[in-house]
């Protein structure tokens, strides 16, 4: 039999909005005590030892010494590195840890450590609680919150931040098909987006821009912070909603569109 034939109760479906809503409440309670934050995304496949977990562990270590707090995946991997610098460093070192149909093995680094079973409530507390990101070398994952990270930034959802991609010879491909692809040959992006991120082999450079951009946004100069970084501003006015993405502009329905339905 299909799927189909056994359809979820209402019953079902209420029990999975508690659990849904149980996740959000665990990480909020625990993510609000360590901010500010930087969010770190890698490969889990990275070996302790090679350059990129290396890269990681540095970077974390270097947010760390200047009092940020790390939040990685928990797994293994690049992950691990980041939170391992942070937790050396004596810096909070945070774990949001997936359940997957591959067992994830949370890394030993972690100073707080959440599990999550919704990929959505997670990807949601790595930038609720951040105020900038770096991205090392990674796969599906990694490139997934780097673009959904660059989408809220760029549409003005998520307040303006600082986002680094660590890694010319892995980043630097990607970036030249942004740029000669999508901006110059389709124009499916804005001159301006390509502004939204730097590159670096610097691990010193990611941490400082990341720092600096955290440090100017919190000043009264937040709007010419934005606009130096080619991002949307958003009035301070404007609050953050309880889910970590700003209020914006409701749909404003054509003026035919009543009279097309």
């Amino acid at each position: 039999m299909s799927a189909d034939q056994f359809p979820r109760s209402a019953a079902e479906e209420t029990w999975r909005l508690f659990r849904i809503m149980a996740e959000w409440v665990e990480g909020i309670d625990a993510l609000t005590k360590v901010e500010p934050a930087v969010s770190i995304f890698g490969s889990a496949r990275a070996k302790p030892g090679s350059p990129v977990y290396e890269l990681g562990e540095t970077c974390a270590r270097l947010l760390a010494e200047r009092g940020y707090a790390v939040i990685t995946g928990g797994g293994p991997g690049i992950m691990e590195a980041a939170n391992k610098g942070a937790a050396e460093a004596g810096g909070a070192s945070v774990g949001l840890n997936i359940a997957l149909p591959q067992e994830q093995i949370p890394n030993p680094y972690q100073t707080i450590s959440l599990d999550f079973h919704y990929f959505f409530v997670r990807k949601v507390m790595f930038l609720k609680h951040a105020v900038g990101m770096i991205c090392l070398p990674g796969g599906f994952g990694t490139l997934d919150e780097c673009f959904e990270t660059l989408t809220l930034v760029q549409t003005g959802k998520a307040p303006p931040m600082a986002i680094a991609l660590v890694g010319r010879d892995y980043w630097d491909p990607l970036v030249d098909w942004l740029r000669k692809t999508v901006l110059e040959k389709y124009g499916m992006i804005s001159p301006q987006d390509m502004h939204l991120f730097i590159v670096t082999d610097d691990p010193v450079e990611a941490v400082e821009t990341v720092v600096a951009f955290h440090e100017r946004t919190m000043t009264d100069e937040a709007a010419e912070a934005a606009a130096l970084a080619g991002q949307v501003h958003i009035p301070r006015r404007a609050r953050i909603t309880a889910e970590g993405t700003w209020y914006g502009r409701p749909p404003t329905p054509r003026a035919d569109r009543s009279r097309r339905l």
